[in-house]
């Protein structure tokens, strides 16, 4: 008689293997520079909201290419697209390494901002297609997992590394991450087995997409303020960097594992208070005597909540579409990460120039909140 276990159906597929090769490397890439970046603009002179702008520039520059993506994808292919987006993400890198001009600056992250983004969406699309459809939350969060481990180290090893041993080995080391990453490229397929449907046709065919990323984006605006922020905010920011990104990297796989089994759609609005609570207690944190450990504690709870709305609304999103709308589901998913990462940052510059970092990030807890006046039924129904 065949078992329970041998029938379920397998997650670790060869493309499936390969799509989260390939991501390890642009991750690692990408967030060993993110907090490092804003850094190295106010030592060249910069102001807070120069600091800002570093992560803006980057992520409009992703969105833009985000919207493209797709159409790239369909006329292209996966090997092609995916290998420019990682020459885009990690040469321009090495170019920080000879120059600390501001505006030099602004124009890498642009560029890296383009190969993020063709990275990122294709990288999620291919899983969600390699992966059994009663599965998908799951290998979901296998792949945030894989990518977030690196992320969950190189966020705070940046900073490290800058203070330790100088920026140019920082960009050295992010530059070639990405181009390492082409190795895996050569097995991915050529071209996406289901003809790719553009984003306005997914938008108007598919309903339900709307809502769980405006829910997601609300999460990741505070992302962006987190990390481009906090390591100018407090001190020992490395730790609280690293507990956050483990937070979230353990979260986002339990909200695989449970979303399978139970629905993603009811961990949305939960995953959003999470994110918002520890948000307003790393503000608290700032003003406290216990300072460091609240600041530690906020930062845990906002990766619990980060990490379980990045899952359950990628999940949800996908349930909602046919294959053929799978990239320009991520594509959907990825603007929505970008786009609040972006106005975080930025925003969030103007704001602490006359608010103060603690209540610059107590404010922004309190903005995340304003997602909730969706209607629930956009979200989760």
């Amino acid at each position: 008689m065949t078992s329970t276990t041998a029938q379920k159906p397998r997650l670790l597929t060869r493309a499936f293997v390969l799509a989260v090769l390939a991501g390890c490397g642009s991750s690692v890439s990408f967030y060993l520079l993110f907090s490092v970046v804003p850094l190295y603009a106010t030592s060249a002179g910069a102001d807070g909201i120069g600091a800002g702008l570093t992560t803006g520039v980057m992520m409009l520059a992703t969105v833009l290419a985000e919207l493209a993506t797709p159409w790239l994808l369909a006329r292209y292919g996966c090997r092609l697209v995916f290998a420019a987006g990682l020459v885009l993400l990690g040469a321009p890198a090495l170019v920080l390494s000879v120059s600390a001009d501001f505006t030099a600056i602004l124009v890498v992250c642009v560029v890296r901002g383009l190969g993020f983004a063709i990275v990122a969406v294709l990288g999620s699309a291919l899983v969600a297609q390699a992966v059994p459809a009663e599965r998908r939350g799951e290998g979901l969060g296998v792949y945030g997992v894989v990518c977030g481990i690196p992320s969950m180290a190189a966020l705070p090893l940046g900073i490290w590394l800058a203070e330790a041993v100088g920026f140019p080995v920082v960009f050295v080391a992010g530059g070639v991450a990405a181009l390492i990453g082409l190795g895996a490229v050569r097995g991915l397929p050529g071209r996406q087995p289901v003809p790719p449907d553009g984003m306005l046709v997914s938008l108007r065919t598919s309903s339900g997409l709307v809502g769980p990323s405006v829910l997601f984006a609300a999460t990741t605006m505070a992302a962006g303020v987190v990390a481009t922020f906090l390591p100018l905010a407090v001190a020992g920011a490395a730790t609280a960097l690293f507990a956050q990104s483990a937070s979230t990297t353990v979260s986002r796989w339990w909200a695989g594992r449970y979303g399978d089994r139970h629905g993603s759609a009811r961990l949305l609005w939960p995953g959003l208070l999470l994110a918002a609570a520890g948000m307003v207690l790393a503000a608290a944190g700032m003003v406290l005597a216990a300072g460091p450990a609240t600041v530690l504690a906020g930062m845990v709870l906002f990766g619990a909540g980060f990490g379980v709305t990045q899952n359950a609304s990628m999940a949800v999103m996908l349930d909602r579409v046919p294959a053929s709308s799978y990239g320009a589901v991520s594509a959907l998913w990825n603007i929505a990460y970008d786009l609040g990462l972006g106005a975080g940052a930025v925003g969030f510059g103007f704001v602490a120039a006359h608010t103060g970092y603690p209540a610059g990030f107590a404010l922004t807890g309190a903005l995340m909140l304003l997602a909730l006046t969706i209607r629930h039924r956009k979200a989760t129904s």
